[in-house]
């Protein structure tokens, strides 16, 4: 059955566990459809024993997963690619839904994880070891791969199909499990991935997806029985999933919050350069660390010929519901985060700076309760600001 429920007046997000969707009891935690600002479904935040369930099913599937050989598992990855590329439509609607990318932005990101998976498919090549003989007199060398056990996944809300698709498929592929904890804004596609993991021949246990936030996070990073932990986030939840992980005797990867800058010199082709900063800055409503935030123009005169370009750009981009048509930009993703855009706007222009595009109050007809934002630009901003 797919768990991802059926939207009705609101639709409830289960974990996944051994393969089966559970729907605990535990704090609710709201999904919003950021084009309408409406309530459109739930999850539950797992605790302690949930999680601790989480990982038993990831322990006790793993030694048998880790001794089918590479190829094996390569094989169902293989499928599994394949039934990504065949539910494409489905996925970037669910991303859209609860995200608010555009369809285009959706399917986009998902290609990006595919990407990935299509390097795990040659997984038995990159586990190859080596062996040297005669490193020293009567000394041979050689090297083995070999899975570390359970691997644990906390993704952000803005690519909760690509980045999910960095993390297991890999972790997997090298004969360790899974469990995978997506954000809570938008947990209904990374669900589906696994499902369709499942689909593909991957045994029940190998990855499971628990529901939550910062408990179901403390619970997973902590655990005795978690080998490895990968994150992608902020950088202030960055640095405490890091240390947290490390001071637990866990491999921790975790990957801050970012933004681009971009300078732009004087022999630069202006229409390829506002043509690129417009596209970076605003795809994905601008919440995605390849964002372009601040243009360094290198003379007043290169600054204002990429204003002059930029401009008309800029107040153009069509805004609206991402599952439309000919949508530039969608909504924010939820109504904290745009009260926290509105506040940047403010500030810029409490600071002095020069506000000369301001669609912040933008609203799409028909969808004034969403999330929306149009573009806004500031010129003459200081370092200090």
């Amino acid at each position: 059955m797919n768990a991802v429920m059926e939207q009705k007046m609101t639709y409830q997000v289960p974990h996944l566990i051994n393969g089966k969707p559970i729907k605990s009891t535990g704090r609710q935690l709201d999904i919003y459809n950021p084009a309408t600002g409406q309530l459109a479904g739930f999850s539950n935040a797992a605790d302690q024993a949930l999680v601790d369930q989480a990982v038993k099913a990831a322990k006790d599937a793993q030694v048998s997963w880790a001794a089918k050989t590479p190829t094996q598992r390569a094989k169902m990855i293989f499928k599994f690619k394949n039934l990504l590329d065949a539910n494409m439509n489905e996925l970037a609607k669910l991303i859209s839904q609860e995200h608010g990318k555009t369809i285009a932005e959706a399917k986009g990101s998902i290609q990006r994880g595919i990407d990935v998976v299509d390097f795990t498919c040659n997984i038995p090549y990159h586990l190859r070891g080596s062996y040297t003989d005669e490193v020293a007199s009567g000394v041979d060398s050689f090297s083995l791969h070999q899975p570390l056990g359970v691997c644990v996944g906390i993704t952000p809300f803005n690519f909760p199909g690509m980045i999910p698709l960095w993390m297991f498929p890999i972790a997997i592929a090298c004969g360790n499990t899974f469990v995978l904890k997506p954000s809570e804004k938008d947990p209904s596609c990374p669900l589906r991935m696994v499902e369709l993991l499942h689909e593909a021949g991957v045994p029940e246990g190998v990855v499971n997806v628990v529901q939550g936030d910062k408990e179901a996070v403390d619970a997973l990073i902590t655990h005795p029985d978690v080998r490895a932990v990968s994150f992608v986030g902020s950088s202030a939840i960055a640095e405490y999933v890091q240390t947290t992980a490390i001071k637990h005797h866990k491999r921790a990867q975790a990957f801050g919050g970012a933004k681009n800058h971009c300078i732009v010199m004087p022999d630069a082709d202006m229409d390829q350069a506002a043509s690129a900063i417009v596209e970076s800055a605003y795809g994905s409503a601008g919440e995605r660390c390849m964002a372009i935030s601040v243009v360094v123009a290198v003379g007043d005169q290169v600054a204002d010929e990429l204003i002059k370009r930029m401009k008309p750009m800029i107040e153009n981009l069509k805004i609206g519901p991402g599952h439309l048509d000919a949508i530039d930009m969608g909504p924010l993703v939820t109504k904290p985060h745009w009260e926290r855009v509105q506040s940047y706007v403010a500030l810029g222009k409490q600071e002095g700076a020069s506000l000369i595009i301001d669609k912040s109050q933008h609203k799409p007809a028909g969808h004034e309760d969403g999330y929306f934002m149009g573009g806004c630009l500031f010129d003459n901003v200081t370092p200090n600001m």
